[in-house]
């Protein structure tokens, strides 16, 4: 479903969108992020059956929110993709997650500031598997009780990306957890 995300020069490439979350155009990473222009992107809450959530600690080597934490995996939806095809393939390119079908879609959240003008769809995975933490990607994951992530949210809000401050609340209480 992808399709030239990346030019020769390896600039990648994203759907821009209008309030509607169509697709009005395209435009690269840089000038997306200079200019403030909508698109899209995905998270995805991986769980355990212990009912932790793993939570990544973003690499130093990224453009935005360089060593906050995270969502389990999260990244923007590639020109040319669906929500659900990007939310299968930041989990495998994150964290080494290879899935046969999409997650189960959680919540979506409008483009807003905090998530640096992106539609989001998030996902909720139950899995019990192997993680591979991507080092271009990622410092280090961790499972964490809900309750934990909460309470550090709360006592740090700093350490946490902008985006998953807004997400997390909701996920707890749809979930009912935490």
């Amino acid at each position: 479903m992808s399709t030239n995300v990346k030019d020769a020069g390896g600039e990648e490439w994203f759907d821009v969108v209008d309030v509607h979350d169509e697709v009005v155009g395209r435009a690269t990473r840089r000038e997306v992020h200079a200019t403030g222009l909508w698109h899209r992107a995905v998270h995805v809450m991986v769980f355990n059956a212990g009912g932790a959530v793993f939570l990544q600690k973003r690499s130093m080597l990224k453009d935005l929110s360089p060593g906050l934490w995270d969502s389990s995996c999260s990244g923007h939806v590639d020109a040319g993709e669906d929500y659900d095809f990007a939310a299968g393939r930041e989990l495998g390119e994150e964290i080494g997650i290879c899935l046969e079908a999409p997650p189960a879609r959680c919540l979506r959240v409008d483009a807003c500031a905090e998530t640096g003008w992106e539609f989001v769809w998030v996902y909720r995975l139950l899995y019990d598997g192997p993680i591979k933490v991507n080092p271009q990607e990622i410092q280090y994951g961790e499972w964490v009780l809900p309750a934990e992530v909460s309470h550090r949210v709360a006592m740090r809000p700093d350490d946490f990306c902008p985006s998953f401050k807004l997400i997390w609340p909701q996920v707890v209480s749809l979930a009912k957890i935490g």
